[in-house]
Formats: structure tokens, C-alpha cells, sequence
């Protein structure tokens, strides 16, 4: 497992070593051990499995504290443009988005830690996307960013045809949004 940061602090893409041979392939998609070491403490409370078809786009998402999520995400078959928006106030980046394809191919997995909006959109027929989190979904505490969003102005790699849910079109602007500083992100930290 190859661990690297990107560009925002705190956030790492995760390279698996897979093992092919005439039967197919073999990977570890989560080594605790080596995650910590390279990044720190997460722990598995939940995984969650979507399939999407061309041109969804689901989020952008986060929860509020104190049940905001940090988050492993990769994808099982088919390809996705994942979008990450820094929402850290005190964070050097704060406002700043990162995007990379996450495809059952290249079997990158993308950390994307507590503190920040999170979405991807369907660039192929269909697509299965998985993600672990670090803490439980709080309906209540649920919120996002408008994929739209003018200030953040993603370039989501297709023009037209996105198919967006009722409830994802009626989130706030990026302006509208509620953030935090970094540390009101970790608290209560389960």
C-alpha cells in the first residue's frame, strides 16, 4: 500500500499493490495497520455501497459536528470524477476543491478526512462506488453545497445530462454553507 498526500493537507490517495495472475487479482482495500501509521487513527463504524449510472452527480455532502465523517472512498466498477471541497475555516486551503478519477481499474482510493464536502459524478455507463466511514449517518446533521456551486465553479467533465437528486439541487450555495474551524470537526471524535 502506497500512501501519498496531495496538495490539501490532510488529505492522501491510497495506491493498493494488487496481485494479478490467470485467475483475476487479489488487494487489501484497508490494512489498519499501515493506514495508521501513515495517517492516523480511523476506525471502520460503517460502509456504504451506491451505483450510479452516466452523469449522476450525488453531493456535495458533509455532516455537521459533532457527527461529521471521515471517509475512504474508492470505486468497484466503472468511473467516477470525485470532487472534495476544503470546508476547514482555519485551513490554509479552506474553499479550495481537489478532483481525481477513482476508477475499477486503477483501484486508488481517496482519504478524505473530517472537514470537508464530498461528491463524485458517474463518467461511464454505470459505476458502483464504495465508501467506509468513521462515524454513523446523523440525518439531522446532514448538509452540502449546491454541485453548481458558482464561488467553487468544479468543472465536473460533462456539460450536460447530469442527473442530480431533488434534495441535492435545493442545497445552499458554498456562501450560504456553515463551517467550522478544523478542530470542532474532531470533537467528540468516536
Amino acid at each position: 500500500m502506497n500512501i501519498r498526500p496531495i496538495e490539501i493537507p490532510d488529505v492522501f490517495i491510497i495506491e493498493q499493490h494488487l496481485y494479478r495472475d490467470e485467475r483475476g487479482y487479489f488487494f487489501e482495500t484497508f490494512n489498519l495497520e499501515q493506514f495508521s501509521e501513515k495517517i492516523g487513527s480511523f476506525s471502520v463504524v460503517q460502509e456504504n455501497q451506491s451505483k450510479s449510472k452516466r452523469g449522476v452527480i450525488r453531493g456535495l455532502h458533509y455532516q455537521k459536528p459533532p457527527f461529521t465523517q471521515g471517509k475512504i472512498v474508492s470505486v468497484v466498477k466503472g468511473m467516477v470524477l470525485d470532487v472534495i471541497v476544503d470546508i476547514r475555516t482555519d485551513s490554509p486551503t479552506f474553499g479550495k476543491h481537489y478532483s481525481i478519477i477513482l476508477d475499477g481499474t486503477n483501484k486508488l482510493q481517496l482519504y478524505v478526512p473530517r472537514g470537508f464536502a464530498h461528491g463524485f459524478i458517474t463518467l461511464t455507463k454505470d459505476a458502483i462506488f464504495q465508501y467506509k466511514v468513521d462515524n454513523q449517518y446523523a440525518p439531522e446533521y446532514d448538509a452540502g453545497i449546491v454541485f453548481n456551486d458558482k464561488t467553487l465553479n468544479i468543472d465536473w467533465k460533462m456539460k450536460s445530462r447530469f442527473i442530480v437528486s431533488q434534495k441535492d439541487r435545493m442545497l445552499p450555495s458554498f456562501k450560504e454553507s456553515t463551517f467550522f474551524k478544523k478542530s470542532k470537526y474532531y470533537e467528540n471524535l468516536r
